[in-house]
């Protein structure tokens, strides 16, 4: 997958961003008025985000397994087209692109750090980290709207540890600003609700406030991770013109149930917009 751009690229990249967006979400004001960051995630909210593991799967996710548990344009409904996978791979949109200003982060720089990550992942499509096994991806546009859907094995490492990294996100990156060629961006993070599926899951909105080809423009975000086993789903989905957070939860509601028949060595059933 292309990384990080040339300076051209991104200019390109920014350019075509008031026509393209990569995948999920936006974003609300969590702090005070003076800035002040709002409470971290109590042992009450991470609880609720774990349930009972899934039953242990009959084998490792392969290739084969996780292309088959990628979702399809019947899975969500709405007017989603599916692109060429070709296409969805270079899915990177310039306003994610900037150096975080640590100078917003006065008493915690490591947070900068964190935030830092995030826009690096999401321009990436990496936000649980480059997975060790099998990985298979899917993109879909509707209007200037995109959702890119990633179903991907872990092995022992687990995604564990990256979901509780982003549970403490909307604390350390409730708003922040990031600055790319001179121009300053303004950047929030907010948690979202989930389907309660799966064993672990975290949602996200970030939204960024810039400009794209001399206009201002708001990219806004939804982020979906769900953790089944070792092996995860990751949803991005929404674009400039608002958000797309019905279809990202019929995503990982959906999804979820696709990946737990594929470990349990079960063919995924149709949506219903398939069965005759």
């Amino acid at each position: 997958m292309t990384r990080r751009p040339s300076r051209l690229a991104r200019v390109l990249s920014s350019a075509l961003a008031a026509g393209t967006l990569l995948t999920t979400a936006a974003c609300s004001d969590s702090g005070d008025e003076d800035g002040s960051r709002a409470s971290g995630v109590t042992a009450s909210q991470a609880a609720g985000k774990r349930q009972t593991p899934s039953p242990s799967p009959s084998a490792t996710l392969t290739e084969n397994a996780a292309r088959t548990a990628l979702i399809t344009e019947a899975d969500i409904e709405d007017d989603w087209t599916q692109v060429k996978d070709a296409e969805a791979e270079n899915w990177h949109d310039g306003l994610l692109i900037g150096t975080v200003d640590v100078s917003d982060f006065l008493t915690a720089k490591a947070d900068a750090a964190d935030c830092q990550r995030l826009m690096n992942s999401l321009f990436d499509d990496d936000l649980l980290g480059k997975p060790p096994g099998a990985n298979a991806l899917r993109g879909f546009e509707q209007g200037d709207s995109r959702l890119l859907y990633q179903v991907a094995s872990y092995g022992r490492t687990g995604p564990q540890d990256s979901l509780d990294w982003m549970a403490a996100l909307p604390e350390k990156c409730d708003r922040f600003t990031m600055t790319e060629d001179g121009e300053q961006r303004t950047v929030q993070v907010i948690e979202t609700s989930l389907p309660k599926v799966g064993d672990a899951r975290e949602g996200l909105r970030v939204t960024v406030q810039g400009t794209t080809g001399g206009a201002a423009a708001t990219l806004t975000l939804d982020v979906a991770a769900v953790r089944v086993g070792d092996d995860a789903i990751t949803v991005t989905a929404g674009g400039l013109h608002g958000d797309e957070h019905d279809s990202l939860e019929q995503a990982v509601r959906i999804g979820t149930q696709r990946l737990n028949d594929v470990l349990a060595g079960r063919t995924p059933s149709p949506a219903p917009s398939e069965v005759q």
